[in-house]
């Protein structure tokens, strides 16, 4: 039975009585069983972080910055450790783990490490002649966050990283269902120098432990990463306490296809950014809009290279996609192609959940999709599995339409060699993210975030210091004058 708490500097069971299964999604086994937090465990996390919140948010950005980086050199000795932890609990293929989300979550830490101790503002000066202003970036207090299951390890440290590096203390409730390389980071955060309390994780229900958490009066700031319904339902209790929020949530993102671009590339692009992650991620590729001379060839090209895709062991250094969450969730994603099978959709590629020995599995086949209507289900709403609908576009104008008709704008992509339509591209098309003639690549100096019902706020980078501080203005009277002309307007001080 593994601890589901760490708390104070400490690990333990949770409190709740109540235990869950951990469970690798590629072989239907129990990775590992804990008895889960309870409000309780919450509420003592809670007062953990605010009794650690004075000391560190006085400490100096070195010393938050010497810690990080100790947290940056315990990780990379344990990298293979995360990897094979990541991939248990997910079914990521290990080469994603190995060659991905590890390094760089590392490199976050990195980042932040040095970011720590470069917090900006405007330059001292007398604005109006007379005081000198300046601006001082504060920490908030105790940040409540809460991750998804689809990149477990990376979400914990864009939670984590930004808040302790700015001088907050945090209470993360990492998902049930893949908890932990978050609680195995708490441990190397206290191993490597940051004081008790100021890095807690608790794992429970997020009706239960997830909601008490935001809607603690103690905590001051929410960041989230999830789905939009519930991103609703966290901002719904934060107004309670009138609490800052952070949000990243869900994405259906374009990837628009010019009649210039380089086929093989777009192809190849389509195939990485639609199925990383088994297509579990709010920035995957999800609708391609095609300009129609480059339109059949596009499918073909990369229906091909959907079919050569490998499913198998994710342990296996050679398996290119590996399983779904959950059961659950491959029976939602074969939902979304059969019902669009069902109203004369044409399935390029896959549409099949595979038999043999990945039947055991939560295993979907790379799926490609066409003749949908822009207004159809699988082209509007998000999968998170392996489906990329293809659709056609007549004029540029046409194409960025199409990318702009969605709830979402978290991230998107173009495919072009003239400098003029990328460039076109980038203006226009709304989101928080637009690549172009690539798709997925992030790196920790950029920041990450959204726009419309992608939610507000940015992950990575010297932004993320702007959902993590309070700025404020100090103003210093530099004449020394007892009665300052601008008092008169209020009394002549006879």
């Amino acid at each position: 039975m593994t601890d589901a708490v760490f708390s104070g500097g400490r690990a333990r069971p949770g409190t709740s009585g109540e235990t869950f299964d951990v469970t690798n999604p590629a072989e239907g086994t129990v990775v590992e069983s804990m008895t889960i937090a309870s409000v309780a465990d919450v509420e003592q996390a809670v007062a953990h972080a605010a009794d650690a919140f004075g000391d560190w948010s006085r400490a100096a950005p070195a010393e938050r910055s010497g810690a990080l980086t100790r947290l940056a050199a315990i990780l990379e000795g344990r990298a293979r450790e995360y990897a094979e932890a990541e991939t248990q609990q997910t079914g990521k293929p290990i080469r994603l783990t190995t060659e991905f989300d590890v390094p760089g979550s590392i490199d976050n830490v990195s980042f932040f490490a040095g970011a720590a101790r470069h917090l900006e503002g405007s330059a001292a000066a007398e604005w109006d002649g007379t005081h000198t202003s300046m601006i001082r970036r504060e920490p908030i207090g105790v940040v409540g966050s809460i991750a998804p299951w689809n990149y477990p390890l990376q979400m914990a440290m864009w939670k984590i990283l930004p808040a302790i590096a700015a001088g907050n203390t945090i209470v993360l409730k990492p998902a049930e269902m893949t908890p932990i390389t978050s609680l195995m980071l708490a441990a190397d955060c206290s191993a490597a120098g940051i004081p008790d309390g100021v890095v807690n994780v608790v794992m429970g229900a997020g009706r239960s432990v997830g909601e008490a958490l935001i809607g603690d009066p103690r905590v001051s700031m929410v960041s989230f990463t999830g789905s939009t319904p519930v991103g609703q339902r966290v901002m719904e209790i934060a107004t309670r306490t009138v609490k800052r929020v952070h949000l990243e949530l869900g994405g259906k993102a374009p990837f628009v296809v010019f009649d210039d671009a380089d086929l093989e590339a777009a192809a190849h692009g389509a195939v990485a950014g639609a199925l990383i992650n088994t297509g579990q991620d709010c920035t995957a590729a999800t609708r391609a809009y095609v300009q129609r001379p480059l339109y059949d060839a596009f499918v073909a090209a990369t229906a091909e290279l959907f079919d050569g895709v490998l499913l198998g062991d994710p342990m296996d250094p050679a398996t290119d996609l590996g399983p779904l969450i959950s059961v659950r969730q491959q029976q939602a994603v074969a939902g979304f192609v059969e019902r669009a099978r069902g109203y004369g959709a044409t399935i390029a590629a896959g549409g099949v959940i595979p038999g043999g020995d990945l039947a055991k599995g939560a295993y979907y086949r790379p799926t490609l999709v066409t003749d949908v209507a822009q207004d159809s289900e699988i082209a509007r709403d998000e999968i998170f599995g392996p489906v990329l609908v293809v659709l056609p576009f007549d004029t540029d104008e046409e194409g960025l339409a199409l990318a702009n008709d969605t709830i979402y704008g978290l991230a998107a992509s173009a495919w072009t060699t003239d400098i003029f339509r990328g460039l076109r591209a980038s203006r226009e098309i709304q989101a928080g993210c637009v690549w172009i003639n690539d798709h997925i690549p992030i790196v920790s100096e950029m920041p990450h975030g959204g726009y419309k019902q992608s939610g507000f706020g940015k992950d990575m980078s010297m932004y993320a210091f702007e959902e993590y501080t309070n700025v404020k203005h100090v103003s210093m009277d530099i004449t020394g004058v007892a009665r300052k002309p601008w008092h008169r307007t209020i009394f002549t001080g006879n």
